[in-house]
């Protein structure tokens, strides 16, 4: 089997962590730079990570998330917080990225810039704030599969509060909202969920060849 397909197989989420058990510094890092190389609509990343290792933190997130042990037991928790919502900055922040990264002139971009304010900025700010949790959970799944390929554990919840997670994390003064979190680590021998085989719809379910 393909190696790609293989830690997909391997992987699961993840419900008791091994707290003895810490990623490392170098793949932490590989991680994080999964998670920025994640796509995004017109590739204006509408978000904010943050990788939360403080434990009386965690303590404090954990009973925000019913009370589950990933939330503490796991290396690291993550958290994805989407722009509750946006204006024109967001869109000419990231063109003077391009240009600067690309080494175009900033004006050559201007009708790109333009055609992405005709379809963002005006738009009610719950649609907007939706439109930017989406894109959250690009970042998640390159969360995931990276992990995977490390053979380093993960687990997707959006079993938690996100008010509570805002107010502690004072997302709410920096604009921001916490859509989904992912604990990451190493599974513990006495998970019992990592031997069960994985359910997925089959091929002639899910998919449609046209």
């Amino acid at each position: 089997m393909n190696k790609y397909l293989e830690s997909l197989n391997w992987r699961y989420a993840t419900k008791k962590f091994d707290s003895q058990k810490q990623i490392s510094e170098e793949d932490l890092n590989t991680l994080i730079e999964a998670i920025r190389l994640s796509p995004s609509s017109y590739g204006l990343q509408p978000y904010h990570i943050f990788i939360i290792k403080d434990i009386k933190l965690r303590e404090k997130l954990k009973a925000a998330s019913w009370d589950q042990s990933q939330i503490t037991d796991a290396s690291h928790l993550i958290v994805f917080a989407n722009n509750t919502s946006f204006d024109a900055d967001l869109i000419d922040n990231y063109l003077t990225n391009v240009s600067d990264t690309r080494e175009i002139e900033l004006s050559n971009l201007q009708p790109y810039g333009d055609f992405m304010k005709s379809k963002l900025v005006d738009l009610p700010n719950k649609t907007k704030e939706a439109w930017a949790a989406r894109q959250t959970y690009l970042a998640l799944g390159h969360l995931l599969s990276a992990a995977a390929s490390l053979k380093i554990d993960a687990c997707p919840m959006e079993g938690f509060e996100p008010e509570v997670y805002n107010e502690l994390l004072g997302l709410n003064d920096k604009g921001l909202n916490s859509s989904v979190v992912a604990t990451i680590g190493y599974r513990s021998a006495e998970d019992d969920t990592q031997h069960y085989k994985k359910v997925r719809q089959s091929k002639e379910l899910l998919f449609t060849h046209i």
